[in-house]
Order: structure tokens, then sequence, then C-alpha cells
């Protein structure tokens, strides 16, 4: 039989499907292994593992066997550069270089990195370079993250060399984080476009300017997600995006998952994907 007018034709079927993944931070304060179950019972595309002081978030073992269980691929490890993790993994080059190792042996593709610390001599003078190389040597991808401007009694402190804004700076590739952004008042579409083919990682979450790092669920903030999104999917962009809000507030699993369930959904629609 002849096919209906309507029926789409079969090369449109072929286009780019951007994998929506669940970060452990999400998850907070529960296990890795949650996120794995709770990734796998919502129909996630796969996770992004935060390194911390947890040994399985350390440890390429227990993570392959858990991806395999779960059939949750680990698409992004998150290196231990937050101010919360400076004693893991020790130096600052260990932590970067222990984390693309972790990467290659889980086989994921992407590892998220902050910006320097000013303070951390020796690392933050030869960063853009540093990462590049250690990039090139595990066969990763090391995309640096946009951070905001601290502030005391009012005014700016200069914790980030050379800055907390990437776009500015010679990395190849950037991972943009919507909380972040509404901190330091930007407006993460226009960034988006500005960063072209240079954004690699996507941290789905949302915010206001007032001065915390909150992790809203997307829509409950001030930043343009929706449209975001939807120029992501325009773009033919080729990265991940990661969900990575907070939940700590949840009262109990049945909240949590209702929370990550609505903002997959959120990702999926704005990304012109049809939910499950």
């Amino acid at each position: 039989m002849p096919s209906s007018p309507q029926t789409p034709p079969a090369e449109e079927s072929s286009a780019q499907v951007i994998p929506v993944a669940l970060s452990s931070a999400s998850v907070y304060p529960l296990s890795v292994h949650d996120t794995f179950a709770i990734a796998h019972d919502l129909g996630y595309d796969g996770v992004e593992i935060m390194v911390t002081g947890n040994s399985d978030s350390q440890n390429p073992q227990i993570l392959n066997s858990l991806s395999e269980r779960y059939s949750q691929p680990i698409l992004a490890i998150h290196a231990p550069t937050l101010l919360l993790t400076q004693q893991v993994w020790g130096k600052a080059w260990t932590k970067i270089e222990l984390s693309a190792a972790m990467a290659a042996e889980v086989g994921a593709t992407t590892v998220v990195a902050h910006p320097p610390f000013r303070w951390q001599s020796g690392y933050a003078e030869n960063f853009a370079e540093g990462v590049r190389h250690i990039a090139e040597q595990y066969g990763v991808t090391i995309a640096v993250e946009n951070m905001y401007p601290w502030r005391v009694r009012g005014r700016e402190a200069k914790a980030y060399l050379p800055h907390w804004n990437p776009v500015t700076e010679p990395y190849e590739h950037v991972t943009w984080d919507f909380s972040h952004a509404a901190i330091a008042g930007m407006d993460s579409y226009e960034e988006l476009r500005k960063l072209g083919s240079r954004l690699h990682h996507v941290h789905l979450t949302d915010g206001t300017p007032n001065g915390r790092d909150e992790h809203m669920l997307p829509g409950e903030g001030t930043q343009r997600c929706a449209e975001a999104l939807q120029l992501l999917s325009e773009t033919g962009y080729d990265g991940v995006v990661a969900i990575e809000v907070s939940t700590r507030k949840a009262k109990g699993a049945g909240e949590r998952e209702d929370q990550l369930k609505q903002t997959l959904d959120f990702a999926r629609m704005n990304l012109g994907q049809v939910s499950e």
C-alpha cells in the first residue's frame, strides 16, 4: 500500500538525538548505586558521575559493574575540582589525570572540570595547556565549566585564575551550567549562541541571581532553559545534556523521582524528543 501523505520521510528518523543523562549530584545524599537505579527506572540515556569522597564514585570497577547491571552508560566524569572535594585524589593535576584515566576505563568520553582557583600555584598558570595534554593522552574531552564571581561584603573576590568565565578563555571545550550562569547574571541562551561548537557538555538546571548556587528544576528560576534547549536541537549540538538539580529537600524517594522525571520530560520536550 502507498504511504499516507502524513508519514514522515524515512531519513527524518536518523536525526541526531541528544542524550539526557542523570548526574549523581542530582540524587545527593543518596549513593552512586541509587543514581544508576533511578536513571534506569526513569528512562534516562545514561549517567554522569561526580567524583567525591564516596569510594564508589572513585572506583571504575564498581562503576562499570553498575553500568552493566542497570544498562546505563557512563557519559561523563566530573573531576573532584570543587572546593568541597579538595581532599579527594590529592594535588590538582592528579585530580584531572585520574579523572581522565577513569573516564577512559569506564567508556566516558567527557571529563568536566572547574576552572583553577587562584591559590593553586603551578596549576592555574598552565591550566589550558595542561588539560589539552591530558585529554590527548587519555583520548577524552576535558570541558571546563562556567562558574561565577565570589562576593565578600558586596565586592567580588578574585577566586579563579584567570577567570570564572570560560567563554573568554582559550579552552577548546566548555561545560555550561545554568545555575552558575544565573548567579553570574548571565543569559544562558545568549552565551550558548556565542560558544557555538566549543560547547561540549551541558548541566541542565536553573537558578536566580541571588548569590546562591541553587540548582533548581528548570523553569523554576530566571534562566531561559526551554529556549536554550531548543537552540541546541536546532543547531546540531552533539554533546550530552546532564540533569544536575538539587533534590535534597525531597520528602522521600517518590518526590525525588517525580522531580527527576519532570526534569527529564522537560529536557526531552524542548530538545524535540518524545518522552517515553
